[in-house]
């Protein structure tokens, strides 16, 4: 076999060996920026404000509705500057602080394995007095629900801060 066919065949074996070998999952390093233009209020208060909003799988806007994860992605980035991954399994995952339950302040994130497991599978976004805002299943509306629910309790992860601790006027 001529050396020019022998190296191009060599070159399309290597060529469709690595289109068919897996990428790597790559994990977000996402850290809270210092200077995100809002606060846990403002996320607060607008993902309040959404509450009715309809549901609708791989939504992200007001307008056209929201699944969980479209949901925190919009109020984060209309609300404090902040973008943020899409998926839950990738919010899960962010390089941020964890949160105890009753640590939890206003703006954090709250995950929960709905489907079962310990796979994440919903979030929603804390607003305090044990309650926390999300969009819930196919065919309901933005909501605010209580962790204290049995189903709440039983489907919760954890949680993650997103926005820095505030700091008081002219201290680091």
């Amino acid at each position: 076999m001529p050396v020019l066919t022998r190296f191009a065949l060599l070159s399309l074996f290597a060529l469709l060996a690595a289109c068919a070998s897996r990428p790597q999952p790559t994990v977000p390093t996402y850290t809270a920026p210092l200077n995100a233009s809002g606060s846990a209020e403002d996320v607060l208060f607008r993902a309040l404000g959404l509450v009715g909003t309809p549901y609708r799988y791989g939504g992200n806007t007001p307008e056209g509705g929201f699944d969980c994860s479209g949901l925190i992605g919009y109020v984060y980035r209309d609300a404090a500057g902040v973008l943020l991954p899409r998926s839950t399994r990738e919010l899960l995952a962010l390089g941020v602080p964890r949160v105890s339950r009753d640590s939890l302040r206003s703006g954090d994130l709250v995950f929960f394995a709905t489907s079962g497991g310990s796979q994440v599978s919903h979030a929603g976004i804390y607003v305090g007095e044990g309650r926390f805002v999300h969009a819930p299943s196919s065919g309901g509306t933005v909501r605010l629900d209580s962790l204290d629910m049995k189903y709440w309790q039983k489907t919760y992860l954890g949680a993650r801060r997103i926005l820095p601790e505030p700091s008081l006027a002219g201290h680091p």
